[in-house]
């Protein structure tokens, strides 16, 4: 396990691309709007943290991943509770045996912990312990006008009231929150939140691991682009462009940034999520390397240009963390418009730092 407290400072570079688009601003380069910088969210770089570790690992014990793209958070919670023989609740079954009401189920789509099964005669309808009540209603709710469904819609409510989740006492939850992060990287570096209300509960977890916003050493200039795509989407369209058939989009670009990034690594919340060294040193891989198969035509060229590591003595550490990163400076080293990493100049106080990606430093 950890018995050091570690401070980091990242830098990452962007050319010809979008760094971390907005959603609130037509995903436009994110930006300080008093000062010009730009900025990437501490979110942006843990998701490539996640992907790199997804790539790599290939979901092997223990470095599975829980927020991963298009994932159903709640089963992880069912999954884990299954994996300790602790009973999450009751699932509701209903038979049936009208052939009408039989045929009806076999041709609609069911919500999500729905299912119904039929064996010759008689069908089997079931509602699991972990279905999503509230979508469910949703879904009889949406179905509401199809008359064909009336018997269907009736069964499933029948059905949804003996449906009951089970209240985990506090031991139960703090065993499945244990095993949450053994089972997942993510949890046990980042930390999670894992009370759901459509699941079992696993409780909060604080991940020893901490970023900041990154920040551009200077201000970013934002390009827009017009972009044409030689195809259109509808035969309307191509009907109304007399067969042209371009369809007109738009792009943003930074040309050139730089960003920094501040980090900390705490020992005491590592012991409380079983994070160790062994996850540390993957971690620190990942910021070298997560940019490698990350690329796209909206991100450019995105690289990992440097980390400095405060490594302290003791579990609290031995100096702030602000006095430590005020020990590192970022210059301009040429004069007009930034365009590549050679137009700055890293150095650890006062003194230059080699090329290569990772530096560590004692602290006492």
């Amino acid at each position: 396990m950890l018995n050091k407290r570690y401070d980091f400072i990242f830098f990452f570079d962007v050319q010809d691309g979008n760094p971390n688009g907005d959603p609130d601003a037509g995903n436009l380069p994110r930006i300080d709007a008093e000062t010009g910088q730009g900025l990437v969210t501490d979110v942006c770089l843990k998701r490539k943290v996640r992907n790199y570790i997804q790539i790599t690992k290939n979901y092997e014990h223990p470095y599975d991943i829980y927020v991963k793209e298009k994932a159903v958070l709640g089963r992880a919670h069912f999954d884990v509770y299954k994996k300790l023989g602790i009973d999450t609740g009751k699932s509701s079954t209903k038979e049936i045996t009208d052939p009408k009401i039989i045929g009806a189920f076999s041709d609609i789509d069911l919500p999500e912990g729905v299912s119904f099964s039929d064996d010759d005669d008689k069908g089997l309808l079931t509602i699991e312990a972990d279905a999503d009540k509230k979508e469910i209603k949703k879904w009889l709710k949406d179905n509401k006008e199809n008359k064909e469904a009336d018997d269907i819609r009736k069964h499933i409510e029948e059905a949804l009231k003996e449906a009951k989740p089970r209240k985990l006492p506090s031991e139960e939850v703090e065993k499945g929150k244990v095993k949450m992060c053994e089972d997942y990287y993510d949890i046990r570096t980042f930390g999670a939140v894992m009370t759901l209300t459509s699941a079992p509960n696993c409780g909060q977890v604080r991940g020893p691991i901490q970023m900041t916003f990154s920040r551009s050493i200077d201000p970013i200039v934002v390009f827009e682009h017009s972009i044409t795509r030689m195809a259109v989407a509808t035969e309307a369209e191509a009907e109304k462009q007399q067969g042209d058939n371009r369809t007109m989009g738009r792009k943003f670009t930074v040309p050139y940034g730089i960003y920094r990034c501040h980090g900390f690594v705490s020992a005491n919340y590592a012991h409380q999520t079983g994070f160790s060294e062994e996850d540390l040193l993957l971690f620190w891989e990942a910021l070298e390397k997560m940019f490698i198969d990350d690329s796209s035509a909206a991100r450019g060229l995105m690289s990992s240009r440097k980390l400095i590591v405060f490594e302290h003595e003791t579990p609290l550490g031995s100096k702030p963390a602000h006095e430590l990163f005020e020990r590192v400076k970022c210059k301009r080293v040429t004069e007009g418009p930034a365009r590549s990493f050679e137009d700055y100049e890293i150095t650890l106080d006062g003194d230059a730092l080699d090329k290569e990606f990772k530096k560590t430093v004692q602290i006492k």
